[in-house]
């Protein structure tokens, strides 16, 4: 089927040119005019967090919305009438922006306890309701435009989700650079190097269009399109880097270049479908999360491949087909003498490693496991305003309310019961008692009953995203508030945006393990599948979880510890977000399982060319390390980009990511592969024939096997002539 598709691509590339590029056009027309409707709320499980959310909405449905604060500061009192009279009118000025914009001011009897005690600091809390998250983003200008009229004996911040700004560098434009020059070394031809950036530069247009329609349908986050553009990118110079490469390969031997089309997709192709599924199906996994806020991410995430994938079995013949003959002009540099691969330097590199199997076997695992060490400190959880820049106003709002009120109050817990009936004053004071008695806690409002509702305020006294915080939650939940409620008939549940973190956290950290086990047992079936193998892909699926485990313990050292965070211009260290774990498992193993297939079905090739398994081994990885060398330093590129921006998120991701790829590439890849597949010799290639016989078969290597090296005579002890 590849090789028709591919043969129809290149006789029709007018036709398929033309329909992606249109295809293009009409995509970004389209989202440009229904705009994007990404979601900034997302609909929580069935946590306890979510039962008060619920409660609150009940007891006050006019107060549901969308919160955020007007932090001011003055070196004198709040109250002087040369500081109230000027913050008043702003506040006004606030409410005036629309009859959904609700202010509650410090200089109000229902604001009176915004003020601190000392005098300095105060805030107007904001609600809104039914706003979306465009108008949303608007009012925060039109707001913070407002708050620069304050005098000048008087700083102003603005504190809130909605007010949280990053600045998100070029990325996309950044990676495809560093493409082009890795591109340009590797391949030492203009043209050649085009072709790739040409597909995702295509790719990457449509995969924007279709996130933003997309966000019309499902509920996917603001930071989908980057994630889409992050995956997308990589995986689709890569892929047609691997095309081009067996392109040029096929040609240089001396097929015409419809014939080296057809070969290029009938084996890289194939290889390129297959990895692109391993990655999807590993995003896929991720529905199992049951949380919408996950699935939006996934969904991003497969557009982005999907979109590749299908540029480059269809578009990239195309172009190969406007090329032809002219694939090696425009050369850059000095044209090489081509050598053959057992001369090359991987050729040696790989007899080197099976000569000594043992020792590179157990010295990369060495360097694995170090680098995983620290993932054994993992602590997930949700970063608050702390870790933002030093310079955005949500930072300094957070700082100066954590001065004035303490650090906890940038993230209090509100407690809720529902009371059936008239209110027990004595049973709502004894629950409120239990909680000013419970150490770590900072301050406890009296309770307020609201439509059979009773809420409470706590003020812990540590940070939102502060271990001590989530361990204080948790004691609340299991010993405080059980014996307080003992005998009242009340039963109450602690909620709040710090509780809403740690239940968040939770959730997924006990349905992780589930979907880790889907994708890897997916992943194994496929695996045996295409290679009809027992140990292979198990051998595949433990490295590339040590992999990931290692790219996690680089996420924890520099996020978590703090090392090197200076270098990647991180403000403050805070816990690991409680979904980058799962997504990066996605995706890191998605991209790991690429390389694999890449190495080891081309190893698979030579073997059954050869029936030779330690130069299949050999071969196999002088065929294709330069070039799966050149992919994974594209792909580190691409993901270090995002390290540029101040979202800690998409630099948490780019770290991540880039550390896995390039621990991936370089010491699985090109150390562990081969001595474990030098140990194991032929029981490589062995699975028991009943297993062979009900397992459906999948050809990723093609019809085609020509050998890494041809006219070559393998290593034999030459035999003298007779005399």
């Amino acid at each position: 089927m590849l090789e028709r598709l591919a043969r129809f691509c290149f006789r029709r590339r007018r036709w398929v040119a033309a329909g992606w590029v249109f295809g293009l056009i009409g995509i970004q027309i389209w989202s440009g005019v229904a705009g994007s409707a990404f979601a900034q709320n997302f609909q929580l499980p069935n946590v306890e967090s979510k039962q008060v959310l619920d409660a609150l909405k009940r007891a006050d449905p006019n107060r549901a919305g969308l919160a955020g604060r007007i932090v001011f500061r003055t070196d004198g009192n709040v109250n002087d009438p040369a500081v109230r009279e000027p913050m008043t009118s702003i506040f006004d000025q606030v409410k005036a922006l629309g009859p959904n914009v609700d202010v509650i001011s410090p200089y109000t009897p229902q604001g009176a306890a915004q003020i601190s005690p000392d005098g300095h600091v105060a805030y107007a809390s904001l609600d809104f309701r039914d706003i979306g998250q465009d108008q949303l983003k608007k009012l925060a200008d039109q707001i913070e435009a407002i708050g620069k009229t304050a005098p000048d004996n008087v700083d102003v911040y603005f504190g809130g989700e909605m007010f949280r700004k990053f600045e998100l560098p070029p990325s996309e434009l950044l990676g495809v650079a560093a493409a082009i020059v890795i591109l340009l070394v590797a391949f030492g031809s203009v043209i050649a190097m085009g072709l790739p950036v040409g597909i995702a530069l295509v790719g990457l247009g449509v995969g924007f269009g279709i996130v933003t329609l997309w966000s019309h349908v499902m509920d996917m986050p603001d930071i989908s399109a980057q994630v889409m553009a992050m995956i997308g990118l990589g995986v689709g110079i890569d892929y047609a880097l691997f095309i081009v490469t067996r392109y040029r390969e096929a040609y240089r031997a001396g097929s015409a270049p419809e014939e080296a089309v057809a070969e290029a997709l009938d084996t890289a192709g194939r290889a390129t479908l297959f990895a692109g599924i391993t990655v999807v199906a590993s995003l896929m996994g991720m529905f199992l999360m049951g949380f919408s806020f996950v699935r939006g991410l996934a969904v991003g995430g497969t557009i982005g491949v999907l979109v590749m994938m299908a540029a480059t079995v269809t578009l990239l013949p195309a172009l190969l087909g406007f090329v032809g003959d002219n694939i090696d002009k425009w050369r850059v540099g000095r044209r090489k003498q081509q050598t053959s691969l057992r001369e090359s330097f991987w050729y040696r590199w790989s007899r080197m490693v099976q000569h000594r199997p043992g020792r590179a076997f157990f010295a990369a695992l060495a360097v694995l496991l170090i680098l995983a060490i620290p993932m054994l400190s993992l602590r997930m959880g949700s970063n608050d305003e702390s870790t933002d820049p030093a310079s955005s106003t949500a930072r300094q709002a957070y700082e100066t309310l954590a001065s004035g009120f303490g650090p906890g109050f940038n993230g209090p817990f509100i407690l809720t019961a529902d009371v059936p009936g008239t209110a027990d004053p004595a049973t709502l004071a004894k629950i409120t008692d239990a909680l000013k008695n419970t150490p770590q806690v900072a301050q406890v409002s009296p309770a307020a009953v609201r439509d059979g509702v009773a809420i409470w305020f706590v003020v812990p006294e540590t940070g939102p995203q502060d271990a001590a915080t989530s361990k204080l939650v948790h004691h609340l939940r299991e010993n405080v508030l059980p014996e307080a409620q003992a005998g009242t008939g009340l039963k109450v549940l602690v909620g709040g945006s710090t509780a809403i973190n740690v239940d968040f956290a939770d959730y997924l950290g006990k349905r992780l393990p589930i979907f880790m086990a889907a994708v890897l047992i997916v992943s194994f079936l496929l695996l045996m599948m295409v290679f009809r193998s027992l140990l292979v892909p198990l051998k595949a699926v433990i490295m590339n979880l040590l992999s990931i485990a290692a790219a996690y313990g680089v996420v924890v050292a520099i996020f978590q510890w703090g090392w090197l965070k200076d270098v990647i211009g991180l403000s403050a260290t805070g816990p690991v977000e409680s979904w980058a774990p799962m997504m990066l498992f996605a995706i890191v193993f998605g991209l790991s399982m690429d390389y694999e297939v890449f190495l080891l079905s081309r190893m698979k090739e030579e073997y059954d060319y050869t029936h030779d398994n330690g130069t299949a081994v050999a071969d196999g990885l002088a065929a294709t390390a330069r070039v799966i060398t050149a992919a994974a330093l594209i792909m580190v590129c691409v993901f270090l980009s995002f390290v540029i921006g101040d979202n800690r998120v998409l630099k948490m991701f780019g770290v991540g990511l880039a550390a896995a790829v390039f621990i991936d590439a370089t010491v699985v890849r090109m150390v562990l592969v081969p001595a474990t597949m030098e140990l194991l010799g032929d029981r490589n290639w062995w699975m028991p024939r009943w297993l062979d016989r009900i397992l459906p078969k999948l050809h990723v290597e093609g019809g085609r096997h020509r050998p890494a090296v041809q006219a070559e005579p393998t290593e034999q002890i030459p035999v003298p002539e007779p005399v």
